[in-house]
């Protein structure tokens, strides 16, 4: 069993690892490959967002567009995608 905590990011320092720039993460990752809850959360809830590395590094490496286990998604006109 892992007993490591896990690793919290910022936009800013998730930018730096994945090499995506902030912007992109904030208008076009977020809840549509980074799901709140999962990948992310507001702690205390508040505006601010941390991100999960481990959870983000472990989907971002399955090198697939496969909803994360138990996770279902209803596909929308322009592309994106309804998480149910």
């Amino acid at each position: 069993m892992n007993t490591e905590e896990p690793t919290y990011l910022t936009t800013d320092e998730l930018s730096t690892r994945i090499k995506y720039d902030a912007r992109t993460i904030r208008e076009r990752l977020k809840d549509s490959v980074l799901i709140e809850g999962i990948h992310y959360f507001r702690p205390f809830g508040g505006r601010k967002i941390l991100y999960i590395w481990e959870s983000v590094q472990r989907d971002m490496m399955s090198g697939s567009r496969d909803r994360p286990t138990g996770l279902s998604a209803i596909p929308m006109a322009n592309g994106g995608v309804l998480h149910a």
